[in-house]
């Protein structure tokens, strides 16, 4: 984790070599790359989110809507004086802002796997191969990520003014995972011949609690066989020596109860 700064740092990279494309500048000539980094999903309610996948995996992708305004009448208002980003809260949503998020989405998303394709490439990480004519899907409404996930935040600013505007890029699970993979540092053959994978080498015991209730003592000493405690199961409490470390969801399989869908206690 701690060397996504370095992913940040080349897509922002490819960002900037993008900028100044032709194809792009007709959509982004209005602003400057200024910043790109990882950080947790935004929350806000405001943000509408695009999602798109392709051969390794699917990025949903938000747009400040100062952004997008800025972006469309620096567009359309010609070669006059920029005006200053302005909050267009209150306002409707445009035909015209919705296709040009749709745009920017692939744009986006465009970049990202690209940077996602070189560097599971360069680091030797195998991925799935997919027909090519599979391509990438088109940019669909996605729900808002999750407030545990990993977004790029990338903010552009207006040269002139210098007010700042942003966009986010949420890569799910499977890309995240290829992102990280990527990542790992480099062990020498030797090594990784003779030593033990962490998943061999330490093993740790986890205990369930899928449900606690409280009782009095005159209640507790009053239960009879075949009396029944009325209870409800939700997430379950994961344990390390009593240290609550996870939480998970409880469901079936095969006739088992099993923990699934993990999230770290807060």
């Amino acid at each position: 984790m701690h060397l996504l700064p370095t992913f940040a740092g080349a897509f922002s990279e490819d960002l900037t070599a993008m900028l100044s494309a032709p194809g792009w500048r007709r959509y982004w000539g209005s602003f400057e790359l200024a910043e790109v980094a990882f950080e947790r999903a935004p929350e806000s309610g405001a943000l509408r989110w695009l999602s798109m996948g392709g051969p390794h995996g699917v990025a949903a992708v938000a747009f400040e809507r100062a952004l997008l305004v800025g972006l469309l009448e620096a567009r359309y208002s010609g070669k006059g004086a920029p005006k200053p980003l302005r909050d267009p809260a209150g306002e409707r949503v445009t035909a015209t802002e919705e296709r040009l998020a749709l745009t920017l989405t692939q744009q986006l998303f465009e970049v990202l796997a690209m940077r996602v394709r070189v560097a599971a490439s360069a680091a030797g990480v195998e991925v799935e191969r997919r027909a090519a004519a599979s391509g990438a899907s088109a940019p669909v409404p996605a729900p808002t990520p999750g407030k545990n996930a990993w977004v790029l935040a990338v903010t552009l600013r207006e040269p002139q003014g210098g007010s700042t505007a942003r966009c986010f890029i949420a890569p799910d699970a499977r890309m995240m995972g290829l992102i990280l993979q990527a990542l790992q540092p480099e062990r020498p053959q030797r090594a990784a011949r003779n030593a033990e994978s962490i998943g061999t080498g330490l093993k740790v015991k986890l205990e369930g609690r899928l449900v606690s209730h409280e009782i009095t003592l005159e209640a507790l000493f009053g239960l009879k066989v075949g009396d029944v405690i009325p209870v409800s199961v939700g997430r379950a409490d994961v344990l390390l020596d009593e240290a609550r470390l996870f939480t998970a969801a409880v469901a079936e399989h095969k006739g088992k109860l099993c923990l699934t869908s993990f999230e770290d206690a807060e």
